[in-house]
């Protein structure tokens, strides 16, 4: 495993003091029917050749639309209302048409943040990358092009590159999409790459060789990365410089480390507090004191052991035929003869690289796929022999709350019947009960009930994720499956998301089982882990001996990847 130290870059690179990118006074508005909403107020920043600045802050505080106002790549409604974005000299905020095209992708390049709605699913793999390609100017259309696109996944850390260039993007889990952005935003070798969370998906083996891969590019060729993140243990162990964003305005600034250690504005306070990753560094140390997850984790004084399992999973296997093309077709078993169970009323987390298995075993669990062998056991019963009425019945005990919380809300609905959806599907209650239940859910969640007539694009990502919750809850379950619930939202509403979860559990005797790839956030909630490889569970034991006294090499390299235990912050 490669060590990891903050980025430098080569003082020739930076010798004649000129910024690369020198943000000055923006100002950046979204027209409305009721005039212009500002969105950033003043933002000034500059960028080094082959410096490394991360921007953090909240949803909504301006981090993304600072980076796409920099490329051109505001909504329609967005627009510069007054400053300058000088890139080399030129003025970006006044220049437009094909003189931009000349600068994005070539000169800046750009990796978005969701990987679910930035590859079109009609085209290949390898033709999506060999265009990108061939459109800046890097390849020749054919064999050059094909030999260059397989170079570009190869560095983007996916393996058998030349098979995946065949594959289309719902082949591919979510982290593997997002390599396949990485490696197209670095394909042309730019001067500056904005990165617009750019490992939010992945897991912490692969953020790694990833953030490895840009930190060479960094010091090598003088390539400048922003990034913006919510992981402040990422921002700590990567960038230089920490600009920290509230409300479309910079609210501190400064070098990483010194604004970790000691953080001077409130908000920049509550951020630090707030980091998953370095909230588990203080329990590591037994420095718990004044965290924002406090309340989140589990009482290792008094865990919570029953021996009766909620679920109770026997030599599940899942094999799929994968296409290869030529109309054949070749076995993969993406879950190998897996065991485990959950006593009630704990938490469970599966862990793991991208394509280990775990999505496919909570699909298995829920039955959303057919398993090919083995049982799971839920309430006596084996899922996988249950059909009609008692399926249904059985999946009222079960209910998931997936990643995507702008994805899993239909926009037609509005909350509340978004929440009452599974009440109607299993005719539960008449509506008048329905509309109290809903009113409930609401409450429990900590929401207020006047959202009950809006709708999912009206809401935040945290306020919308707590509506799946919602929904989840709607019908009494005694199991929540979370496959990465909580991956998608900054640290502030992470953290409130998790000390929610943590007393639903309480309050409900709830079971968790808790797929993620961030072992940073496992540390705080799980009170058992299991970790996946290949799809076999490689390492099973309580949450502090995984993380104490990891047996196995690969939990080893999954704990060392967890962004910021190669920087000193003083816990």
């Amino acid at each position: 495993m490669t060590d990891t130290t903050v980025a430098t870059t080569p003082v020739s690179a930076r010798d004649n003091g000129t910024p690369l990118l020198d943000i000055r006074d923006l100002h950046v508005g979204f027209v409305t029917q009721n005039g212009i909403v500002p969105a950033l107020n003043g933002v000034s920043l500059t960028i080094m050749p082959g410096e490394t600045v991360a921007i953090v802050g909240e949803s909504g505080s301006g981090k993304s639309t600072a980076a796409h106002s920099i490329i051109d790549l505001l909504p329609g409604t967005g627009k510069v209302t007054s400053g300058q974005i000088l890139f080399e000299g030129q003025d970006l905020a006044a220049t437009s048409g094909k003189a931009f095209d000349k600068i994005r992708g070539n000169l800046i390049g750009f990796v978005p943040q969701d990987p679910m709605s930035n590859l079109n699913p009609v085209w290949n793999i390898g033709f999506q990358v060999e265009e990108t390609l061939v459109a800046n100017g890097r390849a020749k259309r054919g064999k050059d092009a094909k030999a260059k696109a397989i170079t570009v996944l190869k560095e983007a850390g996916l393996a058998d590159a030349e098979t995946r260039l065949k594959q289309y993007p719902h082949q591919f889990s979510g982290g593997m999409k997002q390599r396949v952005l990485i490696g197209i935003g670095l394909s042309s070798r730019p001067k500056l790459l904005i990165a617009d969370e750019p490992t939010s998906a992945l897991d912490v083996t692969v953020q790694r060789v990833i953030l490895d891969h840009l930190a060479t590019l960094t010091g090598d060729s003088g390539t400048a990365v922003l990034f913006i993140t919510h992981d402040l243990g990422l921002a700590a162990e990567r960038a230089e410089k920490l600009v920290v964003m509230y409300k479309g305005k910079i609210v501190e600034s400064g070098p990483s480390l010194e604004i970790l250690q000691n953080p001077q504005h409130p908000y920049t306070k509550r951020l630090v507090a707030a980091a998953p990753s370095l909230a588990s560094r203080r329990i590591q140390g037994g420095h718990l004191e004044g965290a924002a997850h406090d309340r989140v984790v589990p009482d290792a004084a008094a865990p919570r052991v029953t021996a009766e399992p909620a679920i109770s999973v026997e030599k599940l296997t899942k094999v799929f035929q994968i296409n290869t093309g030529k109309m054949r077709s070749q076995p993969f078993t993406a879950v190998d003869d897996v065991s485990f169970s959950i006593p009630k009323g704990t938490t469970m987390a599966l862990v793991g690289e991208s394509g280990s298995g775990k999505s496919t075993v909570a699909k298995l669990i829920l039955k959303l796929e057919s398993a090919t062998s083995g049982s799971v056991m839920v309430g006596g019963k084996d899922i996988n022999k249950v059909g009609g009425r008692e399926l249904l019945a059985l999946r009222r005990q079960m209910q998931p709350v997936f990643q995507d919380p702008f994805g899993s809300l239909d926009p037609l609905y509005n909350i509340g019947s978004t929440i009452a959806e599974p009440l109607v599907t299993h005719r539960v209650g008449s509506k008048k009960e329905r509309h109290a239940r809903v009113l409930e859910l609401l409450e429990q969640v900590a929401l207020p009930t006047t959202l009950i007539d809006r709708y999912p694009n009206e809401l935040s990502g945290g306020q919308r994720q707590r509506i799946a919750i919602a929904r989840a809850l709607a019908l009494k379950p005694e199991i929540l499956v979370l496959d990465e619930a909580v991956s998608a939202l900054d640290v502030l509403v992470q953290a409130q998301i998790l000390a929610l979860l943590t007393e639903l559990q309480s309050e409900l005797d709830l079971t968790y089982l808790f797929i993620t790839h961030d072992l940073a956030v496992v540390r705080l909630v799980a009170d058992h882990v299991s970790v996946m490889r290949q799809g076999k569970i490689v390492e099973a034991s309580s949450t502090d001996e995984v993380f104490d006294n990891p047996r196995e090499e690969y939990t080893k390299e999954l704990l060392a990847a967890i962004p910021g235990t190669g920087v000193e912050l003083g816990f």
